[in-house]
């Protein structure tokens, strides 16, 4: 699907197939800890921002704003999904959004892997960590940063589960010369092989993981 800045919403993926959808046992899982579900934590981005440069910023996660959207993200960085992930859509004034595999065969397995809204909490402030969709229940892996006061979209059912707490010049310094030429249909099909072919500056995630009570502060 095309994204959607005109529109009064975000757009993600849609399913290629008429599969049935899966609820991923990860995040049930986590759900049925609900000591674990409900403490916050931290997790470090490491963003290649343009060729020679790198930066860190941190987000806490807040899962009682959003459980089910916390738990999927929590599920992301176990597998360290988000490595290689472009930053393909950014408008400034509005996101940053990334979360489609740079490997085809690893996107498609995730495409249908829809988990259902939760209740929008907190708004959609600057420096929320939010997850696009393609309608009700639909989100799967994508997601943006508000870079500016959104709060037009938490009416439309965008719930944010986390916000970046440091690093924010270099959330201000991913790329954003390609606005939305990037096609996501193209990406799920073809990944990273045609973003590095036609959108070379695109900022994208090296690192992602989860910081524990012993790791430095930025």
């Amino acid at each position: 699907s095309s994204p959607c800045r005109s529109a009064p919403t975000l757009c993600a993926e849609k399913p290629e197939t008429t599969m049935g959808l899966r609820r991923s046992a990860g995040i049930l899982a986590v759900l049925a800890c609900g000591v674990a579900a409900a403490s916050t934590y931290e997790v470090e981005f490491t963003v290649q921002l343009k060729r020679g440069e790198t930066g860190r910023f941190a987000v806490e996660v807040f899962p009682e704003w959003a459980p089910l959207g916390a738990a999927r993200f929590e599920e992301l960085i176990a597998e360290n999904f988000f490595a290689g992930c472009r930053f393909f859509r950014v408008v400034p004034g509005f996101v940053a959004q990334f979360g489609i595999h740079g490997k085809p065969d690893v996107a498609k397995r995730w495409r249908d892997a829809k988990i259902d809204d939760d209740p929008v909490k907190e708004t959609n402030a600057p420096y929320t960590l939010t997850f696009a969709t393609s309608g009700p229940n639909s989100r799967t892996t994508q997601l943006f940063v508000n870079l500016v006061d959104n709060k037009r979209l938490d009416g439309m059912g965008f719930a944010p589960f986390a916000k970046v707490v440091r690093g924010f010049d270099v959330v201000d310094a991913i790329f954003g010369g390609y606005g939305e030429k990037p096609d996501q249909g193209r990406i799920q099909d073809e990944g990273n092989t045609y973003l590095k072919k036609d959108f070379p500056k695109l900022s994208y995630v090296v690192k992602a993981a989860k910081l524990g009570d012993d790791d430095a502060e930025l």
